[in-house]
């Protein structure tokens, strides 16, 4: 008797690299030093003041019920204080912000609550996976849109044929991006948000790394924009700027109709975050000032580091004013996925393949900012020997 797979499952493409860990511990086994810059998991410490406060919350029963959506109401104030203090914006607690079990879940659930099979979902690539498994899984129809660096990695909604915008629910649009830490002038989110206006497109703005930012640049709020709370929701996360990315916690931020709808399909999910990781985080937002700024100064340092070490390796990259990555230009000829696993092979150093982020991706790979200045240096180093013995096998292939 066979078993068969939904459609929906079929169409889902494999997730980037998913045999990376296998060949880390294989490597890790055999004694080889191992440098991580895949995943965006930074290895600084949450802040002491939140464990605190988590271990205090895990001694209080009343932490371990049921949280529903409604959650922990703390959390929910906390939130509205923070994009009160950080983009003067006010927002009702009670029925305009929604607690998410970190904001990939809210990103991946979105289209359950607006889009209907046969709907276009617009996707930026190279992009995150849960816009195109929330797209995938709802039936919707994903229109990918290619970002290239001559268009600053910009999504512009201009450039989509008018009769597809027609068809278009929902789009996703993040900034600072990942993987290519583009950051979106505002006059570029005050085009897009006029044109979701215009055809009725809920606009999902992912801003997970909107406190890591550098040189003096500060990332914007979409709904800093005139009009956006008529079709935006607004992810948040507190992963990456507080070194909190396994408690898995975040929020999503938008109006009453919009913010309700998600919070529908969400009852039908799950129960919300945990109240104790919901408790933690209200101290996280109420000092986010505080807690983000060393983190900030640490990841500028190893920008800087990274940097200047791929410069001396060879590779031409811009110095990014935002998140937490490098999005690295290969030489022409240099299939990401092929090299990538190369320089873990051979130089024990994990990368992520620009292909991994989907075909718009290739001809890029991208690193994290996940170790220290030094150790940084030292991968990219071994990075560029990689390149170069990759390069000389093609050519020893091609002799």
């Amino acid at each position: 008797m066979t078993i068969s797979v939904s459609d929906r499952l079929r169409r889902l493409p494999g997730y980037p690299l998913a045999e990376i860990p296998v060949i880390k511990k294989r490597l890790a086994e055999a004694g080889v030093d191992v440098i991580d810059l895949g995943a965006g998991d930074n290895d600084t410490p949450p802040p002491a003041p939140v464990v605190a406060e988590m271990n205090a919350a895990l001694a209080d029963p009343a932490m371990s019920k049921y949280g529903f959506q409604q959650g922990y109401a703390g959390f929910r104030r906390a939130a509205v204080d923070f994009l009160g203090r950080r983009f003067g914006q006010r927002f009702d607690p009670s029925t305009e912000i929604l607690p998410l079990i970190g904001s990939k879940e809210g990103l991946a659930h979105l289209p359950f609550a607006f889009v209907n099979p046969g709907d276009v979902v617009i996707l930026p690539e190279p992009g995150y996976q849960a816009y195109t498994g929330g797209a995938l899984l709802t039936g919707g129809e994903p229109l990918v849109y290619p970002l290239r660096a001559e268009h600053q990695f910009l999504l512009d909604l201009e450039r989509v044929p008018a009769e597809t915008l027609a068809r278009t629910r929902l789009v996703y649009v993040n900034y600072p991006n990942n993987p290519t830490a583009a950051i979106a002038p505002l006059e570029y989110l005050e085009k897009t948000v006029a044109i979701c206006r215009r055809h009725g497109i809920v606009l999902a703005y992912d801003n997970a790394y909107c406190d890591l930012t550098y040189d003096g640049y500060r990332a914007p709020s979409i709904f800093e924009i005139p009009g956006a709370r008529d079709v935006a929701v607004e992810f948040f996360s507190l992963s990456k700027s507080y070194s909190m990315t396994g408690w898995r916690i975040g929020f999503a931020a938008g109006s009453r109709d919009l913010i309700g709808a998600l919070t529908k399909i969400k009852s039908y999910t799950d129960t919300g975050p945990f109240l104790a990781v919901q408790r933690a985080g209200v101290v996280a937002l109420d000092r986010s000032e505080e807690f983000c700024t060393p983190i900030r100064a640490e990841l500028q340092r190893r920008r800087d580091a990274g940097v200047a070490a791929l410069g001396q390796a060879g590779f031409a990259v811009a110095t990014p004013k935002a998140a937490m990555y490098l999005w690295i230009p290969l030489p022409a000829g240099v299939p990401s996925a092929e090299f990538a696993r190369h320089v873990l092979e051979t130089e024990g150093v994990v990368t992520l393949p620009g292909s991994g982020f989907g075909p718009a991706g290739e001809g890029y790979f991208r690193i994290a900012l996940t170790v220290g200045p030094e150790r940084l240096r030292e991968a990219v180093a071994r990075v560029g020997r990689g390149l170069a013995s990759f390069e000389s096998r093609g050519v020893a292939a091609r002799a």
